[in-house]
């Protein structure tokens, strides 16, 4: 068992690493992402070359979050064979086709402990929030859709959960106007502003926190959807809070999304929060090279 207040500094960053475990729903058939997922689960499309839950999981781990919760449903075993597959995917490495001994040199600064949980592949949210929370050992907990990106700051989403003492809180958006804003003066239009942000109306974007107590607010029955029964429940109950978000957040759903998000990445995409780093390694035969050289070349002086 970990302990819920053990925090160390994260492999020499500035950032504290924190065990609390976070949440992924990933079992859902995507739909409206047909184009995509008739072939792979919705979490693995790619965005830039990698799955947009890799994307997700960098949000999360910049801040010292690497516990990851994946909840599996609809071609879940192609979720488990990336990340079984993960590390060796990740590195450069050099083979020896005498003895079979393979070196790293290059290696990716991930440092994920993942847990994969079949969940079902007809259960709702809520239900698989509520399968797979017998692997979560801390008090709190965090969750997320797996196709929803925000360069939301994790830490700041952390304390103020901390700080109300309710039970949940979700991570509210604003939402886009559908069609072009119209500034009116009596009948005349003063300016026309193409889909802005409604500033007064907040949708879902994932990103929530939660005390497990919550879970009684769930059954682990197929049809316990997550946003249906359990959130207005506990909202009745005066336990659950909004965090607003009031910079970057796009989610998925569609093959005109993911293309948006495509196009992001290759200007900059606005949640790619993290730096890249890797470590590199020097092969054993190197090091023999080089002290072979420099003995040589002393003895020649």
């Amino acid at each position: 068992m970990y302990q819920e207040n053990n925090i160390t500094l994260w492999e020499g960053r500035n950032v504290k690493k924190s065990n609390i475990s976070v949440m992924i729903l990933a079992g859902g058939l995507g739909t409206r992402l047909r184009e995509e997922t008739e072939f792979r689960p919705k979490p693995m499309v790619p965005i830039g070359g990698k799955p947009i839950i890799w994307h997700l999981m960098k949000i999360y781990s910049h801040y010292g979050f690497y516990r990851f919760i994946i909840c599996l449903g609809y071609k879940g075993e192609m979720i488990k064979d990336y990340f079984f597959n993960y590390h060796i995917q990740g590195v450069d490495f050099t083979v020896n086709t005498k003895t079979g001994t393979v070196t790293e040199l290059i290696s990716n600064d991930e440092e994920w402990e993942i847990t994969l949980v079949d969940t079902g592949q007809d259960c709702m949210t809520g239900g698989r929030i509520a399968r797979a929370a017998k692997y979560v050992d801390t008090n709190t907990f965090l969750f997320t859709y797996g196709d929803g990106l925000a360069d939301i700051n994790i830490s700041d989403l952390v304390k103020f959960h901390e700080n109300h003492g309710k039970l949940i809180t979700l991570t509210g958006t604003n939402m886009f106007s559908r069609f072009g804003n119209l500034d009116i003066v009596g009948n005349q239009v003063i300016s026309f502003k193409e889909k802005n942000k409604l500033e007064d109306e907040w949708i879902n974007g994932g990103f929530f926190v939660c005390n497990k107590e919550f879970l009684k607010y769930l059954t682990i029955n197929d049809d316990c959807v997550l946003e249906q029964e359990p959130l207005r429940n506990v909202a009745k109950d005066g336990q659950l809070m909004i965090y607003k978000h009031y910079g970057f957040w796009q989610c998925m759903d569609t093959l005109r999304e993911q293309q948006y998000l495509e196009q992001l990445w290759a200007k900059g995409a606005p949640w790619k929060i993290w730096q890249d780093t890797d470590r590199i390694f020097t092969p054993a035969h190197k090091e023999q090279e080089k002290k072979i050289y420099h003995e040589t070349h002393e003895n020649l002086l």
